[in-house]
């Protein structure tokens, strides 16, 4: 049976007939109403007129508004709370708030995506992008072995094997498989000015020295003498031992020279198996000029430091010495590897021993040509 729907009107026009004296029975069955529903009109309406019965409906009908506002609001408010600690930057983002608005909160797509401002296009698209498999597994077998690389030295090497991506799609795959190298330390960065060094772009120009120190697994310690050539950035050598003194130092340094020639110049610190008499002796003996850097500036030094700090992230963070003989084993082989198949960014992504054969020239080079801002 259809529901008969009465107008203002018609209900205060039924109460003025039950006011005159009609029965409630007769009115009942004459308008087809239940006496329920005459005495509730008359609970609702008893003593109106129409005006006030239509501004009462209106009112109402505020009051329902009112209510969906509040209700609306308080589920924006929700929806606000349960994003908020998620990051809603880049499509990916928003389209993951998006489905979780609607599966926890029961939100319409279309109320979600005007919380977060995202057009409804954007979070219905789907890429079509080929999933890259090879490429994935190839660039996470690389990244596995070279935990300290990031997605630079990786597209350096997959390069090499003859891969035709670009830089930007090897750092999107990168980034999708998780694979950002986690910083250990803030970098110290040096404040004010600083006067270069002028060092001729040649092999053996200038040597830095420095000292490097670990423990093996039973806790004790020892040091590596490490020698690079500051044009270059070649390991000249790594030298692991428990304890080194200035005359093996001297002794070392001999050695090098007549396998690599001399050097133009030494850089060191100021420490006491640099500034020993072993060293000042040989350094005259070699005619060699050894340069010692200001108390306390290290960054005077800034190629071995740099070098210092590779080996540290690259190998002595990520191995376990047991002994001497490991350590210098593990050591030999990163050098290797460090000359000959590293990329190094300050030479444009070439390695260590690449670089050096493009300063060897048939009749030598210039001095204009061959200055380098170095220190």
């Amino acid at each position: 049976m259809k529901r008969k729907r009465f107008t203002e009107e018609q209900i205060i026009a039924v109460l003025r007939e039950h006011d005159a004296g009609a029965k409630t029975a007769d009115l009942a069955r004459k308008h087809g109403i239940s006496e329920a529903t005459l005495y509730n009109w008359k609970a609702k309406y008893g003593g109106m007129d129409v005006s006030d019965a239509k501004r009462l409906r209106s009112l109402e009908e505020e009051n329902r508004k009112l209510k969906k506002l509040l209700a609306e609001s308080m589920l924006d408010q929700a929806a606000l709370k349960e994003l908020l600690n998620k990051k809603m930057v880049g499509p990916a983002a928003k389209r993951e708030a998006v489905a979780h608005l609607r599966n926890v909160l029961g939100m319409s797509e279309r109320r979600a995506c005007t919380l977060i401002a995202a057009d409804r296009k954007m979070i219905r698209y789907r890429s079509r992008r080929p999933p890259d498999i090879e490429l994935r597994t190839r660039l996470r077998d690389l990244a596995n072995q070279r935990r300290r690389f990031g997605y630079r030295r990786l597209f350096i090497l997959l390069r090499e094997q003859g891969e035709p991506s670009g830089i930007n799609r090897i750092y999107r795959l990168y980034r999708e498989e998780g694979l950002t190298v986690r910083k250990r330390k803030a970098r110290r960065r040096a404040i004010g000015t600083r006067r270069p060094i002028l060092v001729e772009a040649r092999v053996n120009a200038r040597w830095s020295l420095d000292f490097v120190h670990d423990q093996f697994a039973q806790g004790r310690r020892f040091r590596i003498l490490n020698i690079v050539d500051d044009v270059t950035r070649e390991c000249l050598a790594a030298i692991p031992d428990t304890s080194i003194s200035g005359k093996r130092v001297a002794r070392e340094l001999t050695t090098l020279i007549g396998l690599r020639g001399k050097p133009g110049m030494i850089v060191s610190d100021n420490g006491t198996e640099f500034t020993s008499n072993a060293i000042l002796g040989w350094s005259k003996d070699h005619g060699v000029d050894w340069h010692y850097i200001a108390p306390g500036r290290p960054t005077q030094n800034g190629y071995i430091e740099s070098f210092n700090g590779r080996m540290r992230d690259e190998l002595l963070n990520e191995s376990l010495f047991l002994d001497l003989d490991q350590a210098r084993q593990l050591i030999r082989a990163w050098v290797a590897d460090y000359n000959t198949a590293r990329p190094h960014s300050s030479l444009g992504y070439k390695t260590p021993a690449a670089y050096a054969g493009t300063l060897t020239a048939p009749n030598g080079v210039t001095l204009a040509e061959a200055l380098i801002a170095a220190g």
